[in-house]
């Protein structure tokens, strides 16, 4: 596809895994940077997402926000470079799976357990994680099974699973495991990791 495609991003947000994404599509991208105070909140921006938060993408006329979401449009919007399994194939399901098990009860388990919400016995029922402990087992078991996620191959769930577990770890929202650290030295030495990191922290604001 030739049409323009636009990063939003400010590199203390998720934006760094969408920096990734857009590493591993190996697309020309033109990026964005918001201030938190000022500019994220600003009328043109609030235009692209109303929540006023990135990151978001512009691809022609496209706009997507949402993590999970930027990942899975850029997979298919450019299959060359390989992220995600073929339509209807097995390990499409499993890549499906995976990739929004991470954005449902990965991210919905960490932020209740950071800001200290207890989900009573009789209540877990309701909350699609269950429990913290159970979300955690099962990620482990999950990148404990193979080397990646979806059919033996790197996809963007990958990518995305990733990048909560190795945010989780170093800032302890999951524990640290054997499964997650083969995990994540698997991925994060991709060459486009490399290059997403260092583009990302190169532009973060200098420390006083």
């Amino acid at each position: 596809m030739s049409d323009s495609l636009i990063f939003y991003t400010n590199p203390m947000s998720r934006g760094r895994i969408i920096r990734w994404m857009l590493e591993e599509v190996g697309a020309p991208y033109e990026t964005v940077l918001l201030d938190y105070a000022a500019s994220m909140k600003a009328p043109d921006y609030l235009a692209i997402n109303p929540m006023g938060k990135v990151p978001a993408i512009k691809h022609g006329d496209t706009i997507v926000t949402e993590c999970a979401a930027i990942c899975a449009y850029l997979a298919d919007a450019f299959p060359e470079a390989g992220l995600a399994p073929a339509p209807g194939s097995k390990d499409r399901g499993a890549y499906y799976r995976w990739l929004f098990y991470a954005a449902g009860p990965v991210e919905a388990a960490v932020n209740d357990k950071v800001l200290g919400l207890e989900i009573p016995e009789e209540r877990k029922m309701m909350v699609g994680y269950g429990s913290y402990d159970l979300m955690v087992d099962v990620l482990d078991q999950a990148v404990g099974a193979s080397d990646y996620l979806a059919g033996g191959k790197f996809s963007a769930a990958d990518l995305y699973v990733g990048a909560h577990i190795g945010w989780g770890t170093q800032f302890g929202t999951l524990p640290k495991r054997p499964n997650f650290d083969a995990y994540l030295a698997r991925i994060m030495s991709r060459p486009a990791a490399i290059r997403a990191r260092e583009i990302d922290d190169a532009l973060m604001p200098a420390q006083a």
